[in-house]
């Protein structure tokens, strides 16, 4: 049996709504971004498979730029979460809502 790149794509849309009911469903910062993250990577996998079955090297193309701003975003993320949990000491973004200067 061989993995053809319907099966990433299938893989890759379970991971996207795996990472969509996390933001959906759970109130923690930290999960959300987790999510985020997670569906990032199922993008990139349906990158990297639809470039794969074309036969073109722009879906890896498109990957790597995807992860630099991921890598970015990580950086900036951590960083603002992290001042937020120093300052509040919760990560809950409903009582993170009602924030004023």
């Amino acid at each position: 049996m061989t993995v053809t790149p319907g099966w990433y794509m299938a893989l890759a849309a379970v991971l996207f709504v795996i990472g969509a009911t996390g933001i959906l469903v759970r109130r923690n910062a930290l999960v959300m971004f987790m999510s985020i993250e997670l569906m990032l990577n199922a993008v990139n996998l349906t990158f990297v498979a639809a470039g794969r079955q074309i036969g073109l090297i722009e879906g890896q193309l498109s990957v790597l730029f995807v992860m630099v701003v991921a890598a970015a975003e990580v950086t900036v993320g951590l960083a603002i979460i992290v001042a937020v949990f120093r300052r509040r000491s919760t990560a809950s973004v409903d009582e993170l809502a009602g924030m004023r200067g």
